[in-house]
């Protein structure tokens, strides 16, 4: 579904992303791992058309978008839940998710059945302000509001961060029903390796803004990930 040929990224003059050139493929879990700092959200940045300055191709069904504008990108159906979620904290949970439908390419503004099923908090209180919200309730808030662009691609960005322990594990299960029973392939950010190991089929080791090692998850071995996460 996606590749990334010899991909450059730039904030300025600060060069973040060298060379990355990694294929994600349809319909699987991949998950970017590394220390902190090392580009994994920029890497997600630079997709999303979110960096000032890129170099190389991004291949989405074969076809190079890296030239593309952020609002292009969502309808050609990539959806981005960023860290930190960044609702809107005075508008309602209905109007946050109906944000992402304004991504949709058949111009509909509704709140996808999907939402419901995974979400019933939300739907049950789609008036009340996305602000009043746990951090928990927040991040389901943003990942409905990506679904509600009908993507076929979806990119996480350490959905987990600083979520109450007793969430947690209930994020990660709709993070893996969305891709089980949804069909929707996921490139997903994340620090917990046993998390990655579970859910992912496929993963990317990033150091210094470039992939070290890609490859099946059953490839991830304790050696690799003690060389390039352990701090």
């Amino acid at each position: 579904m996606l590749a990334l040929r010899a991909v450059d990224g730039f904030y300025g003059r600060s060069h973040i992303l060298h060379g990355v050139t990694l294929d994600v493929p349809a319909g699987a879990i991949t998950a970017i791992l590394g220390r902190n700092g090392v580009g994994k959200t920029s890497l997600l940045r630079a997709l999303m058309g979110l960096m000032l300055l890129l170099e190389g191709a991004i291949l989405l069904d074969g076809r190079d978008i890296a030239a593309e504008p952020a609002y292009r990108r969502a309808r050609a159906g990539i959806a981005y839940v960023p860290q930190g979620r960044e609702i809107i904290p005075d508008f309602s949970v209905r109007e946050n998710i109906l944000m992402g439908s304004f991504a949709r390419s058949d111009g509909r503004r509704v709140i996808p059945d999907l939402v419901g099923e995974l979400f019933p908090y939300l739907v049950q209180n789609l008036e009340r302000p996305g602000g009043v919200l746990s951090g928990g309730q927040q991040q389901q808030l943003a990942i409905a509001r990506a679904l509600a662009a009908d993507p076929k691609l979806l990119l996480l960005d350490e959905p987990t961060e600083g979520i109450q322990p007793s969430i947690v594990e209930e994020i990660e299960t709709i993070i893996v029903r969305l891709n089980r029973e949804a069909g929707l392939t996921i490139l997903l950010v994340e620090q917990n390796v046993f998390f990655a190991r579970q859910a992912a089929q496929h993963f990317a080791m990033m150091e210094k803004g470039r992939v070290v090692a890609a490859s099946a998850i059953a490839e991830l071995t304790d050696a690799l990930v003690h060389r390039h996460m352990a701090v």
